[in-house]
């Protein structure tokens, strides 16, 4: 049975400007059951991520302001939220809910974080209400346990995640590919292995064009046997940040794509969320949990 990590602290309140976007975190996991996809067998609840395994990625000074609550104002600022206990007990849960699933998906073929892709923070600072980078985390977690030996990370969301493409740009037997926009958010852009950038206003038939020319062809010279899926749904035209014009009907393929690709060659899929602030929650919460629908048809 496939494993989905959900805390109720994922869904922690935040001052009134960004409670909004933290509803998703309650709702995906209630519609889901409500409409017979999931049942509580499903889902799991994540213990808090060690500190020896967060220091294999983040650096010790900056994991220390974390946990004392020490960052400074212009830290706090680029993060976007402020700091409190309940925020870094959220965050190293969501990350430990990363590593768990990949060790799921290591034995089902896949698992799924209802948070996650965290993907703007790096070894030193969080940026974009990103604090851990849990992908990079959970991936060094994979190697240095030889749990696996190439790592694929299959960024999609609409942001290009700079601080996984920086962490992970020294290490051979981690690939990291970001599709994003172009213009949008992070304005300094990382080297990720391999970067697309997309025009304001790409169609849904571009997108998914180019994501079926490049992604099995990644597939076939780098030969991963794991792979990340970061499934962001801000790529939507209804996005309020995105600044694409992809349906709801094609971000649903673009999962299935994903999905089918990697099952066919055997390659577990650990997914996470990433982000979505299309006006209407309603709108987010569909888009997401298309992701969890494709994910338990094909392999639970």
């Amino acid at each position: 049975m496939i494993k989905i990590a959900f805390d109720p602290i994922y869904a922690h309140p935040l001052p009134d400007n960004h409670r909004f976007p933290m509803l998703k975190y309650e709702l995906i996991p209630l519609q889901l059951i409500h409409e017979g996809t999931c049942i509580s067998s499903h889902f799991f609840k994540p213990s808090i991520c060690e500190q020896d395994i967060i220091l294999e990625t983040h650096d010790e000074v900056y994991f220390n302001k974390l946990i004392m609550q020490q960052l400074s104002s212009s830290e706090e600022r680029r993060i976007g939220f402020p700091q409190s206990p309940e925020l870094i007990k959220r965050e190293l849960i969501i990350t430990q809910g990363t590593i768990d699933i990949a060790l799921h998906a290591i034995k089902f073929g896949a698992a799924l974080n209802i948070a996650g892709g965290t993907h703007h923070a790096f070894a030193d600072r969080g940026e974009g209400f990103c604090l851990l980078n849990d992908m990079a985390i959970a991936s060094n977690y994979l190697l240095k346990n030889k749990l696996c030996n190439k790592i694929l990370i299959i960024d999609l969301d609409v942001h290009q995640g700079n601080g996984t493409a920086k962490l992970m740009e020294n290490k051979v037997d981690v690939f990291t590919f970001s599709m994003h926009g172009g213009s949008n958010y992070p304005f300094h852009k990382e080297k990720s292995d391999l970067d697309i950038e997309l025009k304001d206003g790409t169609t849904g038939e571009t997108y998914l064009t180019l994501l079926t020319e490049q992604l099995p062809m990644l597939i076939e010279v780098f030969k991963p046997d794991f792979a990340f899926y970061l499934a962001g749904v801000d790529i939507l035209a209804s996005d309020k940040f995105g600044k694409l014009q992809v349906s709801l009907e094609e971000c649903k393929k673009r999962d299935e794509f994903v999905l089918t690709s990697l099952k066919k060659k055997a390659i577990p899929v650990a997914v996470v969320l990433g982000g979505g602030y299309s006006p209407e929650i309603k709108t987010i919460v569909e888009a997401h949990c298309n992701t969890f629908r494709l994910a338990i048809n094909l392999f639970d």
